[in-house]
Order: structure tokens, then sequence, then C-alpha cells
């Protein structure tokens, strides 16, 4: 399998459909009902998701409501006195966020217009805008195939997917990100990867992953590793 990028994979067919099945059918019962995944705004789930950088998402939840209240439109933030949006970000720290955030909206409104790129690589011309939150934004505002890697999703896809660790992590992190891509099924982008953010988070957590209730622990090259060392 080969990724779009031209990123060889090697991935079994059979794996890859049973993962993708379990995991869909896992957050249709279990996803967590966050307020940003009720819209597909592009300018609120770029707020969402700059908010959510380096910050739990219990901590967001009140942030995003209240930010959003005072700047209800990526024009009402671009227009914004800078003073004003740091400090409707106070608390939230990491207070470069705020300032990229401005900067990205007054250029989607200064050079496109008030309208947000809908693609990756224009996504990515924005200020501040890195290539996990160009995905995360193409996929979730206009529901293209474009993989989300972040640290959860990492740990998922590295537990699940990689028998054997790669010389390098810049090799281990060309891997992932092509493996993010191919395996979001045809259609379903929105839908798998706010899956693989959530199982990260609840499930296949990073200190005390939930193996007995996992889904995917039939098919987990993780749970095969841990049994070879005991």
């Amino acid at each position: 399998m080969a990724g779009k990028a031209g990123y060889r994979l090697r991935i079994d067919r059979g794996k890859l459909g049973a993962f993708q099945r379990r995991l869909l059918a896992w957050f249709r019962r279990d996803g967590r009902d966050l307020p940003w995944r009720r819209t597909r705004d592009p300018y609120r789930i770029l707020v969402s998701e700059v908010m959510l950088q380096q910050t739990q998402v219990e901590r967001v939840r009140d942030y995003y409501a209240r930010f959003l209240r005072q700047y209800p439109t990526v024009r009402d933030l671009a227009a914004a006195h800078p003073a004003r949006v740091r400090e409707s970000w106070d608390g939230l720290g990491y207070y470069a966020r705020a300032r990229n955030l401005q900067a990205a909206a007054q250029e989607v409104v200064e050079v496109h217009g008030g309208r947000f790129p809908r693609t990756v690589e224009g996504m990515r011309a924005l200020p501040g805008v890195g290539r996990y939150t160009a995905g995360a934004v193409a996929s979730f505002a206009f529901g293209q195939a474009a993989p989300v890697l972040d640290t959860n999703v990492r740990r998922v896809l590295s537990r699940i997917f990689v028998q054997r660790q790669p010389a390098s992590a810049s090799a281990l992190d060309r891997r992932l990100w092509a493996m993010a891509e191919a395996v979001i099924p045809e259609g379903e982008a929105w839908a798998f990867n706010q899956a693989l953010m959530d199982f990260g988070a609840t499930i296949c957590t990073a200190r005390a992953p939930q193996c007995p209730a996992c889904p995917m622990r039939s098919i987990c090259a993780f749970k095969e590793r841990r049994q070879g060392q005991q």
C-alpha cells in the first residue's frame, strides 16, 4: 500500500478493514460529545484546534464558548484589538496561540475575502497553522481525507500497526503520517479522524490503556509485543 506522497506501507488489508470497522462502530457508540463537533464552520473548528494545543479538553470547553460569544465570526476576530484578544485568552496560557489565531483570521479576511482555504496546503499557508491543524480543519470542516497526527493518533497507530520500530524518529514520523492518511476509509474522514483522537484519549491511553475493553485487542501489535515479553 502506498500513501499519496508515495511512501510505501505494509498494512494487511484484512487487519486494516477490521480496524476501520471497529473504530467507527466504537465511535458511534462511545464517542465524546464535544461542542466543536456540532459545527462545520472552519473558523470555529480552527478556534477549537488552536485552543486544544497543549490544553485539556475539559479546560477548553468554557473558553471556547466564551471566545465565540466575543468573536462569533472570522471577521470579528480579525477586526478585534489585539489586547482584547489577549485578555479573552487569559488563563489558557501559551499566548502566542492567540496572536497566531488572530493573524490567521486577518489573512483569511484580507487575502481570501473571509473564506477559508479548502485545502491542506492553503490552510498551512496561514500564520501559525501547522500540518496537524491544517489537516484537522480540512477534514472536520470540508470532509477531506486529510491525515491528523496528534499525540493520541500517533500512539494508536503505533500500537496497533507498528510491529518493528524504524531506525530513527524521522523515519517513524514519515511512516505514521503516511499511515494516518492511508487508513481513512473513503467518505468517512470526519468520523474516522475524530474517532482516532477519541480512542487514543479514552481507551488507548499513554499510561493506563484499557486493553481488556479494547475492541482492537485481537489485532493489536502492541498487545502481541507485550505478550512476547512475558
